[in-house]
């Protein structure tokens, strides 16, 4: 057996000869395209000669590939017969690779029955997997009460001043200038009547009863919840849901409780700060622009508050505050394994915890107004 490939290029009356033989490997001889075509200058009609081809490689499937492009672009008809069939499938998946000889095939389109079969699919799995999720907590929150939960209390203590003190700031903004402008938007209309000092009564308790939760809630929902789907849907990419799992500790025990009761146990209190800083927001415009003494204005709005009022708004916060753990946590363990997936989980975990807020909202509100609270 020959050690080294060969070619030789023989042109007679305007038919050309290419002719292989030999083994083609990397370490055979350097093909040059502009030679071989410089040879083949005067032919009309090229075919190719390999029944000595021993073996060959991509380096000549890529050479004979340039050559025979470059003969039918100068219109020299070529015979491609002699070239192995293997090295032809090679061709044809380059050129359709470049685009050349690539056919587009359309997808089929699918039928509207189809499509809704597929979405209402989708939904069922989404609600079955959201049920497993919730039961893998309750069996989780019931093992931490009966003092066999295993969690790192360290954990614990961080993530309750993560959800309480870290987001002092925030609250008090927001609450702030919410109690502002009610007092404002009251006072608009309730000074058409001569009636300002009914802006605490509005205030008081529009803060109380909704505004003081509500706003809360979806403060945390973008602070918070999208913070634990971002810690867990990192956590996943970097597989320490799966260590956690391998070392016997179940995830759901040692990564969600923690994060669902601390923010439990936080948003009361986030909702009673709410409440006070709004409140004193609404004084600062009725004493301050309304022209309303201020014991005139602190009597009028505790005659109008009492501990319902309040508490509607406690028990509601510490509704929302299940929704958004149980989203930025849901979200965050079901996150995929890459960056976007991690962003992706945040985005749901935020929208999903807002939803839930406004529609647990209204009907509590449809249900409170039955029963006359």
């Amino acid at each position: 057996m020959q050690e080294q490939g060969g070619i030789t290029i023989t042109t007679e009356q305007g038919q050309g000869v290419i002719r292989l033989y030999g083994p083609w490997r990397q370490a055979g001889p350097k093909l040059r395209l502009s030679e071989s075509v410089h040879a083949l200058e005067a032919a009309r009609q090229v075919r190719f000669d390999t029944t000595g081809l021993v073996s060959w490689d991509s380096r000549l499937a890529v050479f004979v590939s340039g050559l025979v492009a470059d003969l039918k672009s100068r219109d020299v008809a070529v015979d491609e017969e002699g070239i192995p069939k293997g090295m032809l499938r090679l061709m044809a998946l380059a050129a359709q690779g470049a685009g050349g000889d690539a056919v587009p095939v359309e997808a089929p389109r699918e039928s509207l029955l189809l499509r809704a079969g597929l979405k209402t699919t989708a939904a069922w799995m989404v609600l079955v997997d959201t049920l497993s999720f919730v039961g893998e907590v309750a069996l989780g929150l019931g093992r931490v009460l009966t003092g066999r939960g295993r969690f790192r209390r360290d954990d614990f203590f961080l993530l309750l001043q993560d959800c309480g003190a870290s987001a002092l700031p925030i609250v008090s903004l927001i609450s702030l200038v919410i109690g502002v402008i009610f007092a404002f938007v009251g006072s608009v209309q309730l000074k058409l009547f001569g009636a300002q000092i009914y802006v605490a009564d509005i205030v008081g308790l529009a803060m109380a009863r909704e505004l003081g939760a509500m706003m809360t809630g979806i403060i945390m929902a973008g602070r918070t919840g999208a913070a634990f789907a971002a810690q867990l849907g990192t956590m996943q990419v970097n597989e320490e849901v799966d260590a956690l799992t391998t070392m016997g500790l179940n995830p759901a025990e040692y990564l969600v409780i923690p994060r669902m009761v601390a923010l439990v146990l936080m948003m009361p209190l986030l909702c009673l700060y709410a409440d006070f800083l709004g409140i004193g927001g609404g004084m600062a415009i009725g004493v301050g622009m309304l022209d309303i003494p201020w014991v005139q204005y602190w009597n009028q709005t505790r005659a109008a508050l009492d501990i319902t009022q309040f508490m509607h708004g406690i028990l509601k916060s510490i509704l929302y505050g299940v929704i958004i753990a149980m989203a930025g946590c849901y979200h965050g363990m079901r996150c995929g394994r890459s960056a976007s997936d991690v962003g992706d989980a945040a985005t749901r975990a935020v929208v999903a915890s807002i939803v839930g807020i406004i529609i647990a909202d209204g009907l509590i509100a449809v249900v409170t107004s039955i029963i006359g609270i």
